[in-house]
């Protein structure tokens, strides 16, 4: 289940880095957004693959929080459980 995201702007492209409650690491380009789009459609696709990923793989919606950047072309996002897959218990 994916816990955090890093995003990152490069000269060849945006990439990403999912973290998982597991302890794994899931790293990846966008392939479909430009180099040169503007950071928030970055964001938003990278949210909606997470959002994907958790929903196909664990059967879970999730919401995906973006923290304040800390530094040009970076940015942080937390992944948190908005409604748990059936039978998940609790």
């Amino acid at each position: 289940m994916p816990k955090g995201i890093v995003l990152l702007a490069t000269p060849e492209g945006w990439r990403h880095s999912v973290h998982t409650l597991e302890g794994g690491t899931l790293c990846g380009r966008l392939a479909d957004v430009p180099v040169d789009a503007d950071p928030a459609t970055a964001r938003a696709a990278t949210a909606a693959m997470v959002a994907g990923l958790a929903r196909d793989v664990h059967g879970a919606r999730v919401d995906v929080t973006w923290d304040p950047p800390r530094e040009p072309g970076s940015w942080t996002a937390q992944v948190t459980v908005a409604e748990p897959p059936p039978n998940a218990g609790g």
